[in-house]
């Protein structure tokens, strides 16, 4: 039995060319110290402030911070970062709904292509809700363009953008239930989502790293074959995932073939007991008991 008794799931936002970094509970702790937690842990999954992004530019924070924020003209500044972001593998929700918000105003200026990026990248931050909100920033004739003639110009061979939006939808819904095997063939089956995520750089990467986050808050054991299907992975680069990155073992004589893979302890996997208690004094019942022996009128 082999169990390393290390948490090296990385934070999506700090991800930069390794896909995977090895982070210390210290340096967590220093990364996260804007955030309301002291837990590191509960820090990757909780997430840090909300219009927080360690990676944003000045000239993105100056802009968001002002009246620039609602200039159309700042568009195609949003749309760049937006490419950046794929590009150098880090995440800005708030300067990503800011853009959404522009086209809301400004539908003449909206771009499919830096739509589903956006809505693709915060697919790799799940469980946040930042693709619904996302989602509900966008036109009704996109969400629902039966109920609209209006529709956007697609490049000749490309799927409108209702079509993508409704594939991405798929995924996320998926990811909600904790399907994760069906997350994987579902990607796979449809050369449309290869489309979707090709601009997203490390997409796949970091939907594993979320996965192994949701994975370690609420397990402590899973059979080795159930977390290849949930992270799409078998053989050697199965193995370096669930040691290098993750710092989890496995234990070969539990389970059935290949055994299971053991998850440290931490604070969201840990089984506690609850103890309720109430402090109820007598008088708070005086009037209860009192109206049991009054005589009816």
């Amino acid at each position: 039995m082999s169990v390393v008794g290390v948490w090296r799931i990385p934070f999506a936002e700090s991800l930069g060319p390794e896909i995977y970094q090895t982070i210390s509970a210290s340096s967590l702790e220093n990364h996260f110290s804007r955030n309301t937690t002291s837990d590191p842990l509960k820090s990757i999954v909780m997430g840090i402030a909300f219009d927080y992004a360690p990676a944003r530019p000045q000239h993105i924070d100056d802009i968001l911070n002002g009246l620039d924020r609602y200039n159309p003209e700042t568009t195609t500044v949003f749309q760049d970062y937006v490419t950046q972001q794929c590009e150098d593998r880090t995440y800005d929700c708030y300067a990503n709904l800011a853009l959404l918000k522009l086209y809301q105003f400004n539908p003449h200026l909206l771009r499919d292509e830096t739509v589903t990026n956006i809505l693709t990248k915060s697919l790799t931050v799940f469980p946040s809700p930042d693709f619904s909100l996302c989602l509900h920033l966008l036109p009704s004739y996109i969400l629902n363009p039966t109920a609209s003639t209006s529709s956007t110009n697609p490049t000749p061979g490309d799927a409108p953008l209702s079509e993508a939006v409704t594939k991405l939808n798929v995924l996320n819904n998926l990811l909600s239930a904790a399907k994760y095997r069906e997350f994987w063939q579902t990607l796979d089956k449809d050369d449309l989502y290869a489309d979707l995520i090709a601009d997203v750089g490390g997409f796949e990467e970091l939907m594993r790293v979320r996965i192994a986050v949701t994975v370690g808050q609420s397990c402590r054991e899973v059979e080795r074959g159930v977390l290849e299907g949930w992270l799409s992975l078998t053989g050697p680069p199965f193995e370096h995932f669930i040691r290098e990155v993750c710092g989890w073992g496995t234990d070969e004589t539990k389970g059935g073939k290949g055994g299971m893979v053991v998850i440290p302890i931490n604070k969201e996997n840990e089984a506690k007991g609850t103890v309720v208690k109430e402090e109820v004094k007598f008088d708070q019942f005086a009037r209860v008991i009192r109206r049991a022996y009054e005589q009816p009128a």
